[in-house]
């Protein structure tokens, strides 16, 4: 009896270690399965998203891609039309609204000649470049340059006086807006270029400065050359602090040459670099010799009209410089009688005995 019982329990015991390893390995399996499930449907999420990524970042790739083209199939289209329709009008425009700019800029006004020179540095105007003294048959050649012309009134007491005088206009400003236009109705005529001084407070409108560039300095005169476009010869109007730069003049020299303009040296500074300048481009420099109205009072005028016939005498040609003033022109009315010592002449025709 006792055997049977053990062999029983024995066979139930064995029973149950199978029921249990059984149960282990279904449960290993199971956790298999699910492990499995969750890192595969992980995976599959990481999978999914990289892909939406890559199909955006195409996307957005592609509708850039379009964008770009899109904007240069514009850029060509404007710049085709603005080829075939705006090229002379774009420029008619571009010298319009410069001159509104220009004629927004509020003006100070001065009260005398002496305006032109550094008067704060020299009591009398510079001297005029060393020359050599020429002896000719002929009569001397004196050419009389009036600067800061700009209104109708000023050309009309030029024109009355009945004597070749060359007028030089200064570009157009809040108190002048119309000079350019007056200067195209002139045959023949220079322009007054404004350029930095030392010490003057009532300064142009787009003056040239020291600090300019060579692209600045050229953009300028480029306009000078579409507001008076019959200009060949210019001068400075002030400039004692630009001219005396040689970097400065250098470019300006440039900028001129490239339009073949002439310039003229008011010479408002006795440390003028221009004639080192124009030696270096193999140029010729020509300037002013005489200043006639620094001071404003007739007799003085009258007298410095004497010395630039004096100095014409002596070097066969001269430059003097005068202003549209009462004053100035009724000197020069009451000196007519002392021009048949000499030719007055218009500068160009000067130019050419330099």
């Amino acid at each position: 009896m006792a055997k049977r019982k053990r062999s029983k329990t024995n066979k139930n015991s064995k029973l149950l270690t199978y029921i249990a390893w059984s149960l282990g390995v279904i449960a290993l399996l199971l956790s298999a399965l699910l492990a499995g499930y969750y890192f595969g449907y992980e995976n599959a999420q990481i999978d999914s998203e990289i892909q939406k990524k890559d199909k955006k970042d195409k996307k957005l790739e592609l509708l850039k891609e379009l964008d770009k083209a899109q904007k240069k199939k514009e850029i060509k289209t404007q710049t085709k039309k603005e080829e075939k329709v705006l090229p002379k009008i774009t420029k008619e425009e571009d010298v319009k609204k410069r001159l509104k700019e220009v004629l927004k800029v509020p003006l100070k006004e001065y009260v005398s000649a002496n305006h032109e020179y550094d008067s704060s540095q020299d009591k009398a105007p510079p001297k005029p470049i060393k020359r050599k003294v020429v002896i000719t048959s002929s009569k001397p050649k004196l050419a009389i340059i009036i600067d800061d012309v700009c209104v109708k009134h000023q050309i009309d007491a030029i024109k009355k006086l009945h004597i070749p005088l060359t007028m030089s206009f200064l570009p157009p400003s809040p108190r002048r807006p119309n000079s350019a236009k007056l200067a195209s109705k002139e045959n023949f005529y220079m322009v007054h270029l404004p350029m930095e001084a030392m010490n003057f407070t009532a300064e142009e409108p787009s003056t040239l400065r020291l600090k300019d560039s060579q692209q600045k300095i050229n953009k300028r005169i480029n306009l000078i050359i579409r507001l008076f476009p019959k200009v060949k010869y210019i001068n400075n109007h002030t400039g004692s602090k630009f001219t005396s730069n040689e970097i400065a003049v250098n470019r300006l020299i440039i900028a001129l040459n490239a339009k073949h303009i002439n310039f003229i040296d008011s010479r408002t500074t006795s440390k003028t670099k221009v004639p080192k300048v124009m030696k270096n481009f193999g140029l010729k420099y020509v300037s002013r010799d005489v200043f006639l109205d620094h001071h404003m009072d007739k007799a003085y005028v009258k007298k410095q009209i004497k010395e630039a016939i004096r100095m014409a005498k002596i070097h066969g040609t001269a430059i003097a410089i005068g202003h549209p003033h009462k004053n100035t022109l009724q000197a020069l009315r009451e000196s007519k009688p002392l021009f048949k010592d000499v030719e007055l002449v218009y500068i160009n025709q000067l130019w050419i005995s330099f």
